[in-house]
C-alpha cells in the first residue's frame, strides 16, 4: 500500500472528481488520473482508479436504477467490448496522447456546435433512441470502449451519440451508470492479465473506498438540486473543460 503524502494529497481530489462525475456531473473525472499521474506512474493510477470505480459504479447504479435506457445499452455496449478489445491488442500501437487529442478536439466542436444550437433554436426534448441513428451509436460504442481501454477517456464519445437524444436528465445518468458500470467490468480481465491489480494497488484503493462511496453520494444529491431545464447546458459546458484537457494532454505528450 502506497504511504506517500503527496500521493494522497492527489489522491483525495481525484477520488472527489470521479464521485462527483459518477453522482452525474458526467465527465469531469477525467481529470482523475492527470491528477494521480502527478505522483505515480499513469500506468498504476489507471490500476488504482479502477476498484475505486467499481465501488463507485454500485453506488450510481442504485441510486438510479429505476431510470436508464434499456435500448441505448443493448445498441452501445456490444460495440463497447469490440472496442475495449482493439485497444487491449493495440495498446503497444497506438499513442494515448494522440487518442487523447482527437478525442478533446472532437469533444469540444461537438459541445460548442450543440451549445449554439441550442442557444439559437429550442430543441424540442425527444425521450428514448428513436431519434439517434443505430449505426452512428454503433460507432460511438466502439470508440467508447477503445478510448477507455487507451486513454480512460471513453466519456466523450458516449456523450456524442446520447446527448442529442435530448433524455430526461435522471434516464441520461442512469444509463451512463449502468453502461460505465458494464464497462469497468469489462476492463478488468485486461488489468489481470497485465498484472496492475496486485495487492498493493487494492489496499490503496480500499483506504480511499470511504471517500469514494461518500463523493458518489454528494453528487448524486447535488445533480438532483440541478434545474433539469439547465441540467444539459451544464454537461456541454463540462464537456468543453473535458475536451480541453484532454486536447491539452494529448498536445503535451506528443511534444514531450
Amino acid at each position: 500500500m502506497l504511504s506517500d503524502p503527496f500521493f494522497y494529497a492527489v489522491a483525495i481530489p481525484a477520488v472527489i472528481l470521479l464521485g462527483l462525475a459518477k453522482g452525474g456531473f458526467s465527465g469531469i473525472g477525467v481529470v482523475a488520473t492527470p491528477l494521480l499521474a502527478l505522483a505515480v506512474s499513469p500506468v498504476l493510477a489507471a490500476a488504482i482508479l479502477l476498484p475505486i470505480l467499481i465501488v463507485q459504479d454500485v453506488v450510481s447504479v442504485w441510486a438510479f436504477r429505476k431510470t436508464w435506457d434499456k435500448g441505448l445499452l443493448k445498441l452501445m455496449l456490444p460495440a463497447a467490448a469490440v472496442g475495449i478489445g482493439l485497444g487491449v491488442a493495440l495498446a503497444a500501437f497506438v499513442s494515448t496522447a494522440a487518442v487523447e487529442l482527437a478525442v478533446g478536439l472532437i469533444a469540444i466542436v461537438f459541445a460548442l456546435q450543440r451549445l449554439w444550437a441550442e442557444r439559437a433554436v429550442k430543441v424540442a426534448e425527444q425521450v428514448g433512441t428513436t431519434a439517434g441513428r443505430p449505426w452512428l451509436g454503433v460507432l460511438c460504442g466502439l470508440a467508447t470502449g477503445f478510448t477507455s481501454q487507451i486513454a480512460h477517456a471513453g466519456g466523450p464519445p458516449f456523450q456524442i451519440y446520447v446527448l442529442p437524444l435530448r433524455l430526461p436528465r435522471d434516464r441520461f445518468i442512469g444509463t451512463s451508470a449502468v453502461f460505465f458500470a458494464v464497462v469497468n467490468w469489462m476492463k478488468v480481465p485486461a488489468y489481470l492479465a497485465l498484472g496492475q491489480l496486485t495487492p498493493g494497488v487494492l489496499a490503496t484503493a480500499g483506504v480511499l473506498l470511504p471517500l469514494a462511496i461518500a463523493s458518489t453520494w454528494a453528487g448524486v444529491w447535488l445533480v438532483r438540486r440541478v434545474p433539469a431545464e439547465g441540467f444539459y447546458r451544464v454537461i456541454y459546458v463540462l464537456l468543453v473543460a473535458v475536451g480541453g484537457k484532454l486536447a491539452f494532454d494529448g498536445v503535451h505528450g506528443l511534444l514531450s
